[in-house]
């Protein structure tokens, strides 16, 4: 298990690792195949990541964000990092959220940074660990080498 602020993510539902990162499923996506990935770090701010952690982070967001694109079909993702609580972070663990993004899937493009926010801060409405692992497993067989 990894954690993600005072949160353990299972096994299971990590489906990325590199030595100082980690790509995981999400509990409340907003749409079809959005993800986190994280530094191991527990580290709150975006900004007090070292370079090489950050540099990591954003080369697996690379990796993470080439897989989405071609499982989901799509030529574009949203990348979004809330630095802070002024910034809507809810949990104090750097994160960048990795959204597949389809024409018209919103009525305004920039809706999706509020839908976070309010996706975020539901509770009870949570997928079940089977359903996050299902998800996992197709990610990491698009992630082994061919």
């Amino acid at each position: 298990m990894n954690k993600f602020g005072k949160h353990l993510i299972s096994k299971s539902c990590i489906f990325w690792e590199s030595k100082l990162s980690f790509g995981f499923v999400n509990i409340k996506p907003v749409v079809p195949g959005h993800v986190l990935i994280s530094p191991k770090r527990l580290e709150p701010s975006f900004t007090n990541l070292t370079d090489t952690e950050a540099a990591d982070l954003f080369l697996g967001a690379k990796v993470l964000g080439s897989i989405l694109k071609q499982y989901y079909n799509t030529n574009s993702l949203t990348l979004v990092i809330q630095d802070g609580p002024d910034a809507g972070q809810t949990v104090p663990h750097v994160h960048i959220h990795l959204l597949p993004r389809k024409p018209g899937d919103f009525a305004n493009n920039d809706d999706i940074y509020g839908e976070i926010e309010r996706v975020d801060k539901k509770t009870g409405d949570v997928r079940s660990v089977e359903d996050m692992s299902q998800e996992a497993n197709i990610y990491r067989a698009l992630l082994e080498p061919r």
